[in-house]
C-alpha cells in the first residue's frame, strides 16, 4: 500500500517530500500536484523510471511526458538554441501554464521516448510541485490518470488509477482542473501555436512584441493538431529529421548560440490527429475502485490498490 502524505500539514509535507525524494532516487515514480492537475512523474534521467511512467499510464513511447523544471537556470542544461523570445515568454509565464517546445541538448543522458530531439519544458506554478523540484531536479510528468481516462484533480482520484505502480502520494488537495497549459513550438524562428490553453494569444502576443505568433489550426479544413480531452499532456512530438539549416532568425536567437533550425519547406506540423495512446500495460492493470483511503494517525494515508 502506496503511503499518502498530506501536503497541507507542514510537518507530514517535509516527511512527503523526503520519502518522494528517495523514490525517485530509486527510480520508482511519485504523485504530485500542479497548478491544473495531479500528476505522475519519475526522474527525468532515468530511462527506466519514465518507462515505468509510460507503463502505469498505459500509452507508448511515441507521447513522451514533458519534463518540468524548477526554475529558468535549468533550462539551458536541457535545451539548446533557445530563441530569446521564448526566454521572453518564459520571464513573464513562468511559474505558469505555458509548455514550451525546443530542442533538446544532444549530449544528455535521458531516454523520454520517441521525442524527436525535442523536449517539452514548464515550470508549474504550485509550491509542493516546486518544492519537490528544488530537491531533485527535472522531473518527467504526466497527468495521473490512465490514458482514455479523465485527469485526476484529487489525490483519490490518482490514488484509484494509479494504484501501485506509484511509490509516494502526495496531497496537495483539489485541483482546479481547469485549461491545461498553453503549448508552443518554439523550435522555429517564429513560435507556433500547438495547443490553446491557460495564457491566451493576447497575452502572449503582448510579449512576443514584432515576433509572429503562427496559428497554423487548420490545412485544408483538417485540424493540424488536437488536444486531447482526457489528458494534459504535450502534443505528438516534432520531427526535426527533415530539417534543413538557415540563417540566424533576425536578432532572436540569442548570440553564440547555434541557429535554429527551420520546418519542412511547406511548413506545416504533421496533418494528421494525435496518435492513438498505447495499450494499456498488462503489468499495471487499471485498478477497481475500492473504498477511500483510510487516515492514520501519524498524518499519511495508504492509497487505494487493485486488490485493496
Amino acid at each position: 500500500m502506496s503511503p499518502v502524505f498530506d501536503c497541507a500539514n507542514p510537518q507530514t509535507r517535509e516527511d512527503g517530500l523526503d520519502a518522494a525524494k528517495s523514490a525517485l532516487d530509486l527510480g520508482e515514480c511519485v504523485v504530485l500536484p500542479t497548478d491544473t492537475v495531479y500528476g505522475i512523474g519519475a526522474d527525468a534521467f532515468n530511462p527506466s523510471a519514465v518507462q515505468k511512467l509510460l507503463d502505469a499510464k498505459g500509452r507508448g513511447r511515441e507521447m513522451p511526458p514533458p519534463v518540468l523544471v524548477p526554475g529558468l537556470p535549468t533550462v539551458d542544461g536541457l535545451a539548446m538554441s533557445v530563441p530569446s523570445y521564448a526566454r521572453r515568454l518564459m520571464e513573464r509565464f513562468w511559474p505558469g501554464g505555458l509548455t514550451l517546445i525546443l530542442r533538446a541538448q544532444p549530449s544528455l543522458a535521458w531516454d523520454l521516448g520517441d521525442n524527436n530531439g525535442t523536449v517539452g519544458l514548464r515550470m508549474p506554478d504550485d509550491e509542493v510541485a516546486l518544492a519537490l523540484l528544488e530537491r531533485v531536479g527535472p522531473m518527467a510528468v504526466s497527468s495521473a490518470n490512465r490514458t482514455g481516462k479523465p485527469t485526476a484533480t484529487t489525490i483519490t482520484e490518482a490514488g484509484f488509477a494509479l494504484g501501485p505502480s506509484v511509490e509516494v502520494y502526495l496531497d496537495g488537495g483539489e485541483r482546479s482542473g481547469t485549461e491545461p497549459s498553453t503549448i508552443l513550438d518554439c523550435t522555429k524562428p517564429d513560435p507556433v501555436l500547438l495547443r490553446a490553453g491557460a495564457i491566451g494569444t493576447d497575452a502572449l502576443r503582448e510579449v512576443l512584441a514584432g515576433v509572429e505568433l503562427i496559428e497554423p489550426s487548420t490545412e485544408n479544413g483538417v485540424s493540424l493538431w488536437k488536444a486531447p480531452a482526457d489528458d494534459q499532456d504535450g502534443p505528438e512530438p516534432l520531427d526535426l529529421s527533415q530539417t534543413e539549416p538557415e540563417g540566424t532568425p533576425d536578432g532572436d536567437v540569442d548570440a553564440g548560440i547555434d541557429p535554429v533550425f527551420v520546418p519542412p519547406q511547406d511548413g506545416t506540423l504533421p496533418a494528421s490527429d494525435l496518435p492513438q495512446d498505447g495499450a494499456p500495460s498488462a503489468e499495471v492493470p487499471p485498478p477497481d475502485l475500492p473504498a477511500p483511503p483510510s487516515d492514520h494517525t501519524d498524518g499519511t494515508r495508504s492509497t487505494p490498490t487493485s486488490d485493496a
